[in-house]
């Protein structure tokens, strides 16, 4: 058995209401390594077929974004996790601020942060002939401002132990058809790489994950079909094998391994 090492650490998670999500498998997995949960969401509203929400496709995804997080506080309470929940909006400063005084209040320290919360468009406007103003805005916003941010509180509250891991997407570097989600996602492996050097220094190691394609409740039966054959290794990513690598990036045993953007794609996109 893999010993993490994170038995009463504090990790910090943005993004987790979806009960199929890479968040709430992050979550799940630091609890049953006994880490204490500091858990942030924001509830994303998009029309959905509640008909639909029965299986896995884009009414599931929805409905599972646009809800509270009590399918994941659910699962937190059946391993016993030790946390708190928390609605707010990481592209807000002020929010910012108080998420982590809370945290500090609650538990006195942050060890952790994962940078999974992330902004999309669904309008279908994020090509070079229909971008608008707006959907660059509000995508960099979350997935860039957001997120460094998030860093900066984490380095200005630092302890004696201190992991940060970003999400990212295997096709940053070339994402046709939402190219603002893909560029803000590049924009966050450079800053992973930035930050990791400034963060040396204090032993504070950051760490970037890109997911290939993953079933957190988006991918329906017929797309399933379309994107497994373009995975070398024939299976969609799950989000216990994201949370997999972030434990392992959060753990004792990758203390020095830093600026790293690590591919979990069963070799798609690499």
């Amino acid at each position: 058995m893999v010993e993490y090492g994170l038995k009463d650490k504090v990790a910090l998670i943005t993004g987790v209401n979806n009960p199929y999500g890479i968040g709430a498998a992050t979550a799940i997995a630091f609890a049953r390594e006994g880490a204490k949960l500091v858990l942030v969401y924001k509830k994303i509203p998009r029309p959905f077929d509640e008909n639909k929400t029965d299986r896995h496709g884009v009414d599931r995804y929805y409905a599972a974004n646009a809800g509270n997080a009590d399918a994941v506080e659910r699962k937190l309470k059946e391993v016993g996790a030790d946390y708190i929940l928390l609605e707010s909006d990481i592209s807000d400063e002020d929010a910012v601020k108080d998420i982590y005084s809370d945290a500090i209040k609650r538990y006195g320290k942050v060890d952790i942060l994962v940078n999974n919360a992330a902004a999309d468009d669904e309008t279908g406007a994020d090509t070079i002939e229909k971008i608008t103003a707006k959907v660059i805005d509000d995508t960099f916003a979350v997935n860039v401002r957001g997120s460094i941010l998030m860093m900066r509180e984490m380095i200005n509250h630092r302890g004696g132990y201190g992991r940060i891991i970003n999400i990212s997407t295997d096709a940053a570097q070339t994402f046709a058809g939402q190219i603002t989600y893909g560029s803000s996602k590049a924009t966050l492996e450079a800053l992973t790489r930035s930050i990791a050097l400034e963060t040396a220094r204090y032993g504070i190691t950051v760490n970037c994950v890109a997911p290939g394609p993953t079933q957190t409740g988006w991918i329906d039966s017929e797309f399933e079909k379309q994107v497994v054959p373009i995975i070398p290794m024939r299976q969609l990513i799950q989000p216990e094998d994201i949370a997999d690598t972030i434990l392992f990036l959060a753990s004792k045993r990758a203390r020095l391994l830093t600026g790293q953007v690590i591919k979990v794609s069963g070799g798609h996109a690499i």
